[in-house]
C-alpha cells in the first residue's frame, strides 16, 4: 500500500465483510502480514496471539455465513490500549510494577461492549507509563520512526495510522486520544466526560478520564463509540446517513478561539488552522470569532486536578519502590503529593467556573461548535525534550502536547480530533471539534463534513508497504 493508496475504513470492510466480498481470516492475515513487516520500527503491539486469532477469525467467518444480520462490528480488528483490561491478558500499563501481575479475569466493560459487537481484538497496544505523559515509548510515529507518536494512547493511534488495526482503544485525561491522533494523522473522539464507563480501566486521575475510539475517520470513530455506549443499533443509520459523503454546514455557528489557541504555535499549525477555517466556511458555515479568557485557567485547572489525583492512585508505589516509576511518572506524583490537602477542593470549585464560562460563550455566541489546533506543534523527535517555535522559544514537550488539549478536560465537553494536513517535512497537523456536552453526534456530523471535504483522511504514512 502507498501514501496514496485509499486506507480501509470500518464502514466499507464491515459491508465487504456482509457481502462475502472479503473473509475476515483474509483480512487478518492482511493485518498480520502488515504487523509483521513494519511493527519492528513502529512498535505499536503487545501480545499479539496470530494461531488464536486466526482461530477466532474463522469462527466469525463461520457466524456470517449464517443468512442473518451480524453485528456491526463482526471481524473488525480492534487494539486496545494496555492501561484497559481484555480477559486472558495482562494489564501491564508499560509499568515495571506490575510486569508479574495476574491476567484480567474480564474485559472493561467498553471492551466487552466491542466484543458483543462482534469486533475481534488484535491485542494490547503501547501505551506511555501508566498513561501519565505524551510519548508512548517504545512506540514510534508512522510517519516518520525518528518521531513520537504522541500520547499517552500513541500505540492504538500508530496501529490505525499505520493500518495494522482499524480501530483502537485510547483514554484521554489530558489529550491522550487526541494528541495522538493529532501527531499520527487520525481521528480521535474523547466523549462527554461520565458517557462511557471506566470499570476495568486503571486509573489516572478518575475525575477526568474518558474512554474513546481512535480509527481513520469520524464515522468509524462514531461507530465504535456507538458501540461502547450499548447503542450499536444505532450504527446502521449513522453509516446510511454518512455513506454520500460530507454534508453542508450551511446553518451550523462555529466559534474560532485564537488567542491561547494560536498565539504560540508552528508556522505550518497556524497555516493549516486558518485554511480550516476557510474550508469550513465555504462548506456553509458561519463563521464567530470568539474568546475564552479562562482557557488558561481550564488547562491549570485540568494539570493539577491531575497530579492530585494520581498521587493518590500511586502512593504505595512511591513510598515502597519509588525505582519502578519512570521519571515521568515520578515527577508527576511527587507534585500532586506536595499540593495542600484542600487543593483538590479549590480546583473542583475552579473546574465548575470554567465550565460555566465555556457555557456562556456558546449561549453568548449561539455556537454549534468551537474549533481549535488539538496540538501547537507536529510530531517532535523522540530524542527531543522541548518543542521548538519559529520565534526560538522552546516548550517541553509534555507541555506543549496537552496546552491546547488539557482545556477540555477541564470542562468534560466532546471533541472530535481529525486531520487538517501535514508540514513541510510531512508530518500531520490536527484540528479539534469541541462540542457541546452530550452532542457527541451533532459535532460528529460537523467533523465529518469538514473531513470528507479534503483527502486528508486518505493518506497514509511511508511506513506502510
Amino acid at each position: 500500500m502507498t501514501a496514496t493508496t485509499r486506507p480501509r475504513t470500518i464502514r466499507d470492510t464491515a459491508t465487504q465483510l456482509r457481502n462475502g466480498d472479503l473473509s475476515v481470516v483474509e483480512l487478518l492475515n492482511e493485518l498480520l502480514a502488515r504487523i509483521e513487516a513494519t511493527d519492528r520500527d513502529v512498535q505499536a503491539w503487545l501480545d499479539v496471539r496470530p494461531r488464536f486469532l486466526l482461530e477466532t477469525a474463522a469462527t466469525m467467518d463461520r457466524r456470517l455465513a449464517v443468512p442473518r444480520t451480524p453485528p456491526p462490528l463482526l471481524g473488525i480488528p480492534l487494539g486496545i490500549k494496555d492501561i484497559v483490561d481484555v480477559a486472558g491478558y495482562q494489564t501491564v500499563c508499560n509499568m515495571a510494577s506490575r510486569e508479574t501481575i495476574d491476567v484480567a479475569a474480564r474485559d472493561a466493560d467498553v471492551v466487552g461492549n466491542w466484543r458483543r459487537d462482534g469486533a475481534l481484538l488484535v491485542g494490547k497496544t503501547v501505551t506511555q507509563p501508566a498513561a501519565a505523559g505524551v510519548i508512548s515509548d517504545p512506540c514510534r510515529n508512522p510517519w516518520d520512526t525518528d518521531r513520537i507518536p504522541g500520547g499517552s494512547s500513541g500505540g492504538s493511534a500508530a496501529a490505525v495510522a499505520n493500518g495494522t488495526a482499524l480501530g483502537g482503544l485510547g483514554t484521554d485525561t489530558g489529550g491522550s486520544i487526541r494528541i495522538p491522533a493529532a501527531l499520527c494523522g487520525v481521528a480521535g473522539l474523547k466523549p462527554t466526560y461520565g458517557r462511557l464507563s471506566g470499570k476495568g480501566i486503571f486509573p489516572l486521575s478518575a475525575s477526568l478520564d474518558t474512554p474513546g475510539p481512535i480509527a481513520r475517520t469520524v464515522a468509524d470513530c462514531v461507530a465504535l463509540y456507538l458501540s461502547m455506549a450499548k447503542r450499536a443499533d444505532e450504527i446502521p443509520a449513522v453509516w446510511d446517513r454518512y455513506a454520500e459523503g460530507g454534508t453542508s454546514l450551511t446553518g451550523k455557528r462555529i466559534g474560532v478561539l485564537r488567542s491561547f489557541f494560536t498565539d504560540q504555535v508552528q508556522d505550518a499549525v497556524r497555516a493549516a488552522f486558518d485554511e480550516a477555517v476557510v474550508a469550513l466556511e465555504r462548506l456553509g458555515a458561519e463563521i464567530v470569532p470568539c474568546d475564552w479568557p479562562e482557557a488558561a485557567g481550564a488547562r491549570t485547572v485540568a494539570m493539577y486536578t491531575s497530579r492530585i489525583e494520581s498521587a493518590q492512585v500511586h502512593r504505595d508505589l512511591i513510598r515502597n519502590n519509588p525505582e519502578l516509576m519512570n521519571d515521568a511518572l515520578r515527577d508527576r506524583v511527587e507534585v500532586g503529593a506536595l499540593l495542600p490537602a484542600d487543593a483538590w477542593f479549590r480546583l473542583r470549585s475552579a473546574r465548575l467556573a470554567v465550565r460555566d464560562s465555556i457555557a456562556s460563550v456558546y449561549r453568548e455566541h449561539r455556537l454549534d461548535a468551537i474549533v481549535a489546533p488539538t496540538t501547537p506543534a507536529t510530531a517532535p523527535l523522540a530524542s527531543e525534550t522541548h518543542v521548538t517555535y519559529e520565534d526560538g522559544s522552546r516548550e517541553e514537550i509534555g507541555a506543549a502536547m496537552t496546552r491546547l488539549a488539557g482545556p477540555w478536560n477541564a470542562t468534560g465537553q466532546p471533541v472530535v480530533a481529525v486531520p487538517c494536513g501535514f508540514d513541510g517535512q510531512g508530518l500531520p497537523i490536527g484540528l479539534s471539534f469541541i462540542g457541546r456536552p452530550d452532542e457527541e453526534l451533532a459535532l460528529a456530523d460537523i467533523a465529518h463534513a469538514y473531513e470528507q471535504a479534503h483527502d486528508f483522511w486518505m493518506r497514509m504514512p511511508p511506513s506502510v508497504s
